[in-house]
């Protein structure tokens, strides 16, 4: 049996990693090549274990959690807002996959 990797720090990792290349880079298209690249690993392995049904949702938390992340920012700051989300993307990829893979 293929071994899965776990989508949880995947994810986080894809919303946090593309906001820092963003960031740190002042190259916006690099900072979402980063956030894509993560998010579609995520989706291959949530497709893997639990079907499209359940990879189209999760990619649809993903990207609602990097759009919600920029008026969250307004209110909360840039990093609370991209670690809060991220931290919510990464739970409901826990709980959906990662505990039943």
């Amino acid at each position: 049996m293929a071994r899965t990797l776990p989508t949880a720090p995947l994810a986080a990792a894809g919303l946090i990693g593309g906001y820092a290349t963003a960031r740190f880079t002042k190259k916006r298209q690099l900072g979402g090549a980063v956030l894509a690249v993560a998010g579609a690993a995520a989706a291959t392995q949530w497709t893997k274990v639990r079907g499209g049904k359940v990879a189209g949702a999760l990619t649809g938390v993903y990207v609602a959690a990097f759009a919600g992340s920029h008026p969250l920012a307004k209110k909360v700051g840039a990093w609370p807002a991209v670690f809060g989300v991220a931290g919510a993307v990464a739970a409901a990829s826990y709980v959906v996959v990662d505990r039943r893979a």
